[in-house]
């Protein structure tokens, strides 16, 4: 976009276009803000592009027209527990009181649509206040026609979760194309999705049937274009002014050339510091280097805003659970050379996979959640030796569901194989030997958990024992337990799995407004963090699918409209 001069003048200056900064833009503009929005990548979306875009939101309208009328406290109750010392009241209760309102706002007031996900639990089923419903939404799919030219500064869907190009979103789409070799329906479902996307690819050069997170951020770049919102691309913030005692804009650097923009209030929205290696190491446990950490958020996300909020006295909150929204991750080389990630989101919990060490003995519940699992899988892993685990299944199980980036059948596997990705073993011995395991560990371990699972038992880890491993599992499973079945029909695979992230729950310590916190505690006048640039509101722990983008939508949101001057109570009042 041609700048016309070398500064711009605003209200509210917005840095990063991912979720929780396109949450504050909007809600800005909603609220008669003049906004802008700075990126410093070409394409908008950020790391929410390539999220699956579930957001924990309990207390939604979803949920309450569905007939879900929750307790308020029960949430309360369950982060309680499952937070402990780093249960931060006052932002819990900002989140809480807020996120409802928050979806009946965008529902009410923009292009954003929801989708429920009411059938969907929390993580850890066992500890008290979890729900089984209720918690869940994500954007409703969205027709990228309908977004005009701003549909090619739109960042394309993660090539390694999409196939072709063409995302799949988690519910009925996915199950259509699990069953897609079994029920004509399903098939019938398949074909069009697929039909069509072949004509999208010929016609527009890339996917316009939208869902999970490139949904999401579709809908919001609409919403804030029509509020008049400045997106700005390629836009660089490199300092925040700072004037007076308080924050008045940033100095941002464009293929233009330097550009002085004046705002009455920042929201820092940059995604974290992920691909920042220097704070990893600093940060993470086992210090990962270059290599050693797959971060799945794109590259640009590597500390900007967190960099910026320190320059004027934020202060980075490190006391928590964990930095890092820890997930389990394969690297996928590619034909072109380049090597991609995989997060192993659903397949750990299938019917007939198992993960185990190098040792071939199993570690954890592999059905239970992501970030339980590369946990698990750093504790059970001596220091000396390179953090991995391998995910193994049978032919009949590969084909049924699919490993990793292998995807099951028709797909061949051919190509997955030669790429090294892939492991195959016609024996159990033989795949060991191939992937570096040891053979009578690994057999000993598929022996063991074969005499139980033919009885759809695991009395070793408890797979299949709460609401969260069912609905991970298989429904449709000829068997007792939708999570477990025997590996007993060669060939047998196996995935490496490494230690990789979502993103980073380290971030700028903030107050229940979403405002910067200085050494004393005290608000920073101007300033704002939301998303990963914001300490996480779960204290670095992982209660459930949804806690990184729930709480980033809604803090965007609370923090606009604090910015904006919008009475708290009048305006939860009216959205609700």
């Amino acid at each position: 976009m041609p700048l016309p001069h070398d500064h711009i003048d605003c209200d509210l200056l917005v840095i990063g276009s991912g979720a929780a900064g396109l949450s504050a833009a909007v809600t800005g503009a909603w609220h008669g803000l003049k906004v802008v929005v700075v990126e410093k990548d070409s394409t908008l979306g950020g790391a929410t592009a390539w999220s699956g875009g579930w957001m924990w939101a309990p207390g939604n309208p979803l949920a309450r027209r569905a007939g879900i009328h929750e307790d308020p406290q029960q949430p309360r109750t369950y982060l309680r527990n499952e937070l402990g010392e780093r249960y931060d009241a006052e932002r819990i209760d900002a989140f809480l009181d807020a996120c409802g309102p928050m979806v009946a706002f965008f529902e009410t007031h923009t292009r954003l649509q929801f989708t429920d996900g009411n059938g969907i639990p929390d993580i850890h089923g066992d500890v008290p206040g979890a729900a089984t419903q209720g918690h869940q939404v994500i954007a409703a799919p969205y027709d990228g026609r309908e977004l005009g030219a701003l549909i090619h500064r739109l960042r394309p869907t993660m090539r390694e979760t999409s196939f072709m190009g063409m995302p799949i979103m988690a519910g009925p789409d996915l199950a259509a194309f699990l069953n897609m070799t079994r029920s004509p329906s399903a098939a019938w479902h398949v074909a069009r999705r697929f039909g069509r996307h072949l004509l999208d690819l010929a016609r527009h050069g890339r996917a316009m049937q939208l869902v999970n997170g490139v949904a999401l951020v579709a809908r919001l770049v609409r919403s804030a274009d029509e509020l008049g919102v400045r997106l700005l691309t390629d836009a660089a913030a490199s300092q925040l002014l700072y004037a007076d005692g308080r924050v008045t804009g940033a100095q941002v650097m464009t293929d233009k050339g330097e550009l002085r923009i004046h705002a009455k209030a920042v929201v820092l929205a940059a995604g974290g510091f992920p691909n920042d290696v220097e704070r990893r190491k600093a940060l993470f446990p086992r210090h990962p280097g270059k290599d050693d950490h797959l971060a799945l958020p794109p590259t640009g996300c590597s500390g900007d805003g967190i960099r910026l909020g320190e320059a004027v006295g934020g202060q980075l909150e490190t006391d928590l659970a964990s930095p890092v929204a820890w997930a389990p991750v394969s690297r996928v080389p590619h034909r072109d050379g380049s090597v991609g990630h995989f997060p192993h989101i659903i397949d750990r919990a299938k019917p007939g996979v198992i993960g185990v060490l190098v040792d071939g003995k199993r570690f954890v519940n592999e059905a239970d959640g992501y970030y339980d699992y590369v946990a698990a899988m750093l504790k059970a892993v001596p220091n000396e030796q390179p953090v991995a685990s391998w995910l193994i299944c049978d032919h009949r199980t590969q084909r049924r569901y699919g490993l990793g980036y292998a995807r099951p059948f028709p797909v061949p596997l051919g190509p997955i194989l030669r790429s090294g990705y892939l492991k195959r073993g016609q024996t159990l011995e033989a795949l060991a030997n191939a992937c570096g395991i040891d053979p009578a560990g690994l057999t000993s371990t598929v022996g063991e958990y074969n005499r139980h699972a033919r009885n759809g038992e695991d009395p070793a880890f408890g797979r299949g024992s709460t609401a969260y491993n069912r609905k991970m599992g298989a429904p449709l499973h000829n068997g007792p337990n939708p999570c477990v079945a025997p590996i007993e029909h060669g060939p047998f695979y196996a995935v490496k799995v490494e230690p990789g992230s979502f993103g980073t729950f380290a971030g700028l310590r903030t107050n229940g407004h979403a405002q910067v916190l200085n050494t004393h505690g005290e608000p920073i006048p101007g300033l704002y963090a939301a998303g990963t640039d914001m300490a996480s509101v779960m204290g670095g722990h992982y209660p459930s699918g949804g806690i990184n983008l729930g709480p980033a939508m809604t803090f965007g949101y609370v923090a606009a409209r604090h910015a904006a001057g919008v009475s708290e109570f009048e305006c939860l009042r009216s959205e609700t």
